[in-house]
């Protein structure tokens, strides 16, 4: 098969309907126009994201700062996938997983069926699973794709109970141990009609266990991606289906913030992270790879095992943007033989759509008492990134709001509190999100924030297993990065060097006894050794205390006024050097 790769930037196929003429000697091959719409990590953002989870950066001026349009929206999004499809009769929309989880309130409040409901509205076809898709677990999963009402909560409406996904959860390397075999068909295929069949296998990273509570993952196991992947290419093409596209729930870094980066630009990758390797060792028969994950955007010629160009795809998250790949399929040989992907923000400049207006508005309503009632106060935008350092203001104020819940002697004893970033989702934004009046936290923001239900379990463990913490955020399944440094509560400070060296570790000004025992706070998805933290796994006396959110919103409601709201923490904990 040969395959042509054309540049990133903005490139136009004309659309055809599909010709169906045979090949004759000498006669050019018919080709078919295709179009695949891809999204990934949306993560239940039906309404517009907040503060800077809600914006794509476009360029950058002449200082080199950022330049920004707000996106995102699934009423827009909605609008800006139909307007794609406008003369492109071929088409289908997929998604790279994660999807669903890590949700605001509106989506999940009620178990993410609003989600569920708003993408297959929108057209949404196939997705793989992403590791946010178990965070109740594969019964959960299952009832999302298959219908049916919570089995704890019950319905929403009990006169119409939820009908599953319009669309195909696709999970080919996540298998059900007791049943050795995958818990979700391991792939679909697309019929465009007169032969022209395109194959999406999905999967999900295989290092999914580390990041999901181990009651999310009961009962599974996550096989390696190309090894998988490779399988069923080899089914798949056993059946005649040639053409072949990955949907992958792991990704890559790139070099630069701006959403159509030119990351092949001076013959150079500028690309990093987990899907280059993954890439390069996928069967030469896929012909493109749908990823997300690290909630990058990027469009990428990663070559394949033979050395020929590939693409390589990811749009941001959040629903801010989606990948339009134009693809040229020979009816003849039964493949793609051209390809051509560009990244697309979605804006807020267009209708909103319908159908997903009145979806939303719908939960809104139902949603309004619980998300409205105000928490507390905050002299300015509280960041969970943009500081100089890993370290944010927004860690520090969770850091402290799980230490304040917990260091009564009945409540923990807690003297220290770590905060993992990942589960710090979005930013605590001044300005206001609705009626509320600006600096005012509501609910509804606070769970944006924190939207996981963990609770704060408070453990014991000694001076010389806190700085076995501290090094595990550099080493083993955190080696080469600094994403999982940990948020940590006042008078806690220690200096890193050079991403990888803890020392000079303190509590209140006193250098940490490694023979001593202290009490400390962390989550209950870090209390199973999650992110990459197998010593925290190892804590003693666990005392198992609130849901996270309610620590967060106590703190805020007893620690800020109108006339005195909560000051933005200035993140200098930790020194890095």
């Amino acid at each position: 098969m040969k395959r042509l790769l054309l540049a990133t930037t903005a490139v136009a196929l004309a659309a055809g309907m599909l010709a169906a003429q045979p090949a004759t000697a000498g006669r050019p091959h018919d080709l078919a126009d295709l179009q695949i719409l891809a999204i990934n990590d949306f993560h239940g953002n039906l309404e517009p994201p907040a503060g800077s989870s809600g914006r794509v950066v476009t360029g950058k001026d002449a200082a080199g700062k950022d330049i920004t349009v707000d996106a995102g929206g699934v009423e827009y999004l909605a609008t800006h996938l139909k307007n794609a499809r406008v003369g492109n009769p071929n088409t289908t929309t997929v998604g790279a997983g994660d999807l669903v989880g890590a949700s605001p309130l509106l989506s999940a409040a009620f178990h993410d069926e609003p989600t569920v409901d708003a993408l297959g509205d929108l057209g949404l076809e196939a997705t793989a699973v992403g590791n946010h898709e178990f965070d109740e677990g594969a019964a959960e999963l299952l009832r999302l794709q298959n219908g049916g009402c919570h089995a704890v909560d019950g319905c929403a409406d009990p006169a119409a109970p939820f009908q599953g996904a319009a669309f195909q959860y696709l999970a080919a390397n996540v298998i059900d141990t007791k049943a050795k075999k995958t818990v979700l068909p391991p792939y679909w295929v697309k019929d465009f009609g007169n032969g022209a069949k395109v194959g999406f296998i999905g999967m999900t990273l295989r290092g999914t266990p580390d990041i999901v509570t181990k009651s999310g993952v009961a009962g599974l196991s996550f096989t390696d991606e190309v090894v998988t992947a490779n399988h069923y290419v080899s089914e798949l093409r056993l059946k005649g289906v040639m053409a072949i596209v990955v949907l992958l729930h792991e990704g890559g870094l790139p070099a630069s913030n701006v959403y159509n980066y030119d990351c092949n630009a001076g013959g150079n990758l500028g690309l990093s992270g987990p899907i280059v390797d993954i890439s390069k060792k996928l069967s030469p028969s896929v012909d493109l790879v749908v990823t997300g994950h690290t909630h990058s955007s990027y469009a990428c010629s990663i070559p394949d095992p033979m050395g020929r160009p590939r693409m390589v795809t990811s749009a941001g998250s959040f629903g801010r943007e989606y990948t339009d790949v134009r693809l040229k399929f020979d009816l003849d040989k039964n493949d793609i033989v051209q390809v051509a992907a560009q990244n697309k923000v979605v804006t807020r400049d267009v209708e909103k759509d319908a159908k997903a207006k009145a979806l939303v508005d719908k939960y809104k309503v139902l949603v309004a008492p619980i998300a409205n009632r105000n928490l507390g106060y905050i002299a300015g935008d509280i960041k969970r990134a943009g500081t100089s350092t890993v370290e944010s203001p927004l860690g520090d104020l969770i850091a402290d709001a799980q230490l304040a819940s917990t260091s009564a002697p009945d409540k923990g004893g807690a003297q220290i509190a770590l905060m993992n970033p990942g589960g710090i989702r979005t930013d605590l934004v001044f300005a206001q999100s609705g009626a509320e009046g600006a600096g005012v936290v509501t609910y509804g923001e606070a769970f944006a924030v924190q939207p996981f239900n963990n609770f704060v379990d408070t453990v014991s463990l000694t001076g010389a297993q806190v700085v076995t913490v501290l090094n595990q955020q550099f080493t083993g399944a955190n080696a080469g990065t600094a994403k999982k440094v940990l948020q940590v509560s006042a008078g806690f400070t220690y200096t890193v060097t050079g991403l990888s060296t803890v020392s000079d570790v303190r509590l209140n000004g006193v250098p940490l006894d490694p023979a001593a025992t202290y009490r400390v706070t962390i989550n209950s998805f870090l209390a199973d050794g999650g992110d990459g933290f197998p010593e925290l796994a190892k804590g003693t006396d666990k005392l198992v205390g609130q849901l996270d959110i309610d620590s967060f919103a106590d703190y805020l409601a007893a620690h800020s006024t109108p006339s005195i709201p909560y000051p933005v923490p200035a993140a200098n904990r930790i020194t890095f050097q």
